[in-house]
């Protein structure tokens, strides 16, 4: 999933129960790819070479909780929080528009959508290729 010449922290995998769990709380049909990495690693930690330079991957039962919770639905409605940077800034699929969904960054203590989201990658696919090298900070 992440190549082993990357730098990931990775948590031990997510069972199959947790995965089913997962997706019958998300808004919508979750990215194979965001599945499968949580089947290799449920959680973790690395760089990021682009702002916010860290991701914090919340284990699928941490979303599961977030979502039954509605942590973010009141101030970030459409943001479906995956994780984030260890740093106040959540990162999360924006299924506001059509599939695929762009992965964002969010400032959480900034509730003006237009200027606390910020783009990351175009969808999930595009962003594992980041996960793991490090960027310019």
């Amino acid at each position: 999933m992440i190549p082993s010449d990357r730098e990931w922290h990775p948590a031990r995998a997510a069972s199959a129960t947790a995965l089913a769990d997962l997706q019958s709380v998300a808004p919508a049909r979750l990215p194979a790819a965001y599945l499968e990495l949580l089947a290799f690693s449920n959680g973790g930690e690395g760089p990021l070479p682009v702002e916010p330079f860290n991701l914090c991957l919340y284990s699928a039962e941490e979303v599961i909780e977030i979502e039954r919770e509605r942590s973010y639905q009141e101030f970030f409605p459409g943001l479906f929080v995956i994780g984030g940077n260890g740093g106040g800034e959540a990162i999360a699929l924006d299924v506001r528009g059509a599939e695929p969904w762009p992965v964002v960054y969010f400032d959480t203590t900034n509730i003006d959508l237009q200027e606390s989201v910020q783009p990351l990658a175009p969808d999930f696919d595009s962003f594992i290729g980041m996960i793991g090298l490090a960027g310019d900070e």
